[in-house]
């Protein structure tokens, strides 16, 4: 099993030294990923004021400054951007990061969020995230010297020029985020290499990956796609400290959520590796605590034999 850390700076408040500084630490205690959400604007009650900032700048400023760990989103709401702009970027992202760029998608669900960033908030975006999935593994496949066209439903692309060369070939790993409905799971397993699911408990995850086999068989995909999960994590040494921490969250901690000790977070993950999940995402909120994250480097990871570490 995988262990990344999740993060969302736009919500929580983070600059990017605050960011910098918990992505080196991810790769020096062994997490497999660095992951942050894609957003412009904070959602719920925000726990601080916090400036918008941009996933895909912040991830390419953490190619350059960081080594072995994987990058990427969780997820890109690709109605939010062009798609031929986002494969671009992602692409730039790969070549830059030698080879450790991973791109997390979704349809976008947060209407305010498109009308504080001029964008139309379309009624048909899961159908526009399946042509968009088209369009971006398409640039992606366009080589040196040639050009990339499309014309679907809701996008038409003419005289696209093919991007820098992504070092992963044919392109970064694609992960589809979803809850499991029928139309995200047959994107997945045309395009992707991941499906998420958030906030599901291990049966669920368990019942999504059966899910994703029966289909990948059907269309006579080999191998299905992978499944991952989401869980806000909120560890202390012991009880009280666990509990001091979840009252900073500034938000109500989910029945399935990964709280309490490391030996309980131990256990926690561990039923979702029975469950067959792949990947687990930590979602760690506050970067301004960075003993949360080396008490989940030093006391919980370790306890992980089958966790998988990036190559370096």
């Amino acid at each position: 099993m995988e262990i990344c850390v999740h993060t969302e700076p736009t919500q929580r408040g983070a600059s990017y030294r605050t960011l910098l500084r918990a992505a080196t630490a991810a790769a020096e205690f062994g997490f497999h990923g660095f992951f942050r959400s894609d957003h412009y604007l904070q959602f719920g009650t925000p726990v601080r004021p916090a400036g918008a900032s941009d996933a895909w700048l912040s991830l390419a400023a953490l190619a350059r400054d960081t080594t072995g760990i994987r990058l990427g989103t969780l997820v890109t709401p690709v109605t939010l951007r062009s798609p031929v702009h986002l494969a671009v970027e992602v692409a730039q992202v790969d070549q830059m990061s030698d080879g450790r760029a991973e791109l997390g998608v979704g349809g976008g669900w947060y209407a305010a969020e498109y009308e504080a960033t001029a964008v139309p908030f379309p009624s048909d975006r899961t159908a526009r995230l399946a042509e968009a999935l088209d369009i971006v593994t398409g640039v992606w496949r366009t080589r040196p010297g040639e050009t990339f066209d499309f014309a679907g439903d809701r996008y038409r692309v003419t005289g696209a020029q093919a991007p820098v060369t992504p070092v992963q070939q044919p392109g970064p790993p694609v992960i589809v985020g979803g809850s499991g409905g029928p139309r995200s799971l047959d994107l997945a397993v045309r395009h992707a290499r991941e499906y998420n699911v958030p906030f599901v408990p291990p049966e669920e995850a368990a019942r999504i990956a059966g899910l994703l086999r029966l289909k990948a068989e059907k269309a006579g995909r080999v191998e299905a796609p992978r499944v991952s999960v989401l869980q806000t994590v909120c560890c202390g040494k012991d009880e009280s400290q666990a509990a001091a921490r979840a009252a900073e969250l500034g938000e109500q901690l989910r029945p399935e959520s990964f709280a309490g000790t490391p030996d309980r977070i131990v256990d926690l993950i561990g039923r979702y590796a029975e469950a067959g999940v792949a990947r687990v995402y930590l979602r760690v909120l506050d970067m301004e605590d960075p003993d949360h994250l080396e008490l989940l480097g030093s006391e919980v990871l370790p306890q992980l034999p089958d966790r998988r570490r990036p190559a370096a």
